[in-house]
């Protein structure tokens, strides 16, 4: 027994397809724009997204289009599922053709850089007043490709309103798909965006030939600095030790799958972030995020050094073994310092 939405996801990358096609699966009325009118018309017809996930089946139940305005028509959840650069510029043009009463749900995954705001306050910036207790944000550790072959997954859904973050965990769960309910939209939404930026070192330190005790330090120190920040910026400590907090932390720095992973892996070897950054076709969003993490590290004086070693590295291309050594060589401190 689950409630019937009808949803629209807007983005047809990975994440944005398995999402679609979960919930078609599942049952819900659902729409997919895709920016690509070409690649959506192939979806459309074919059933796959030859593009960024070919071995996935879509259910023949899931529209598919490249139009923005029949995509979220009439729908009461609006999941948006794209870069998070650009979610400013889809929100804004979506919104006029959206119900009024419609639900809005981030699984994007960043900081905006030049505001650093978060992606809910992005939606809040751009939505009416009165469509601000209708923003919710969906994280956790979840490959799209492992999701969609089925394997067991848990994410968390926040927002402030509790009636809605039941809504919409009703209305994704699944057999192997299991949503947690959380209050703390500012806390999941930066264990979501910054895990991304310790990827990158941990990839790094795997590309330079470190072992596991590095990795470890760099996840178990990574955390540290992101629930600081949070903290500053007003989260639950608390939030940091589950799904979108250490949970994709701990994801995105080992997993193979892991994009963020693989830029550090490459700039560890000794390629440069525009070769790296031009042979992928998805957005790492680590690379944009790490420079909005260190801009607020400063403005909260914060101590995030394995963030502003990150930016240095992708930014001023510092040499990967100086990072290493800065880092190492820091003024020595208490653990819980």
């Amino acid at each position: 027994m689950h409630l019937h939405e009808k949803i629209a996801v807007i983005g047809g990358g990975s994440w944005g397809t398995t999402l679609a096609g979960l919930l078609a699966a599942k049952g819900q009325d659902v729409s997919l724009w895709v920016y690509e009118a070409d690649l959506a018309a192939r979806m459309a017809d074919a059933r796959l997204n030859d593009l960024y996930l070919p071995d996935y089946t879509i259910p023949e139940s899931l529209a598919v289009t490249s139009d923005l305005a029949e995509a979220v028509r009439g729908r009461g959840i609006i999941l948006i599922v794209t870069p998070s650069h650009i979610l400013r510029h889809i929100l804004t043009t979506l919104h006029p053709h959206a119900a009024d009463d419609a639900v809005y749900v981030c699984a994007s995954k960043g900081i905006e850089n030049d505001t650093l705001l978060t992606m809910s306050e992005v939606m809040e910036d751009v939505l009416p007043k009165g469509a601000h207790s209708r923003v919710a944000c969906l994280s956790g550790p979840s490959f799209a490709r492992e999701v969609c072959k089925g394997m067991p997954t848990a994410v968390v859904v926040a927002a402030n309103d509790p009636a809605l973050a039941k809504r919409i965990q009703a209305a994704f769960s699944t057999d192997y798909f299991r949503v947690y309910t959380s209050p703390d939209v500012m806390g999941v939404e930066l264990g979501g965006a910054l895990k991304n930026v310790i990827a990158i070192a941990a990839g790094c330190s795997d590309g330079l030939g470190f072992g596991h005790n590095t990795r470890a330090a760099l996840i178990t120190r990574g955390l540290a600095e992101i629930a600081r920040l949070g903290v500053a910026m007003g989260a639950n400590p608390l939030t940091f030790s589950g799904l979108s907090g250490m949970g994709d932390l701990v994801l995105t720095c080992t997993g193979e799958l892991s994009r963020n992973r693989t830029v550090g892996y490459s700039l560890g070897r000794g390629e440069k972030l525009g070769a790296i950054l031009s042979g992928m076709k998805m957005v790492a969003e680590g690379v944009k995020t790490s420079k909005a993490a260190y801009e607020l590290s400063i403005k909260h004086e914060v101590s995030m050094p394995i963030t502003e070693q990150v930016y240095h590295l992708l930014y001023e291309d510092r040499d990967p073994k100086r990072v290493v050594r800065e880092l190492m060589t820091r003024d020595l401190k208490g653990e819980l310092g």
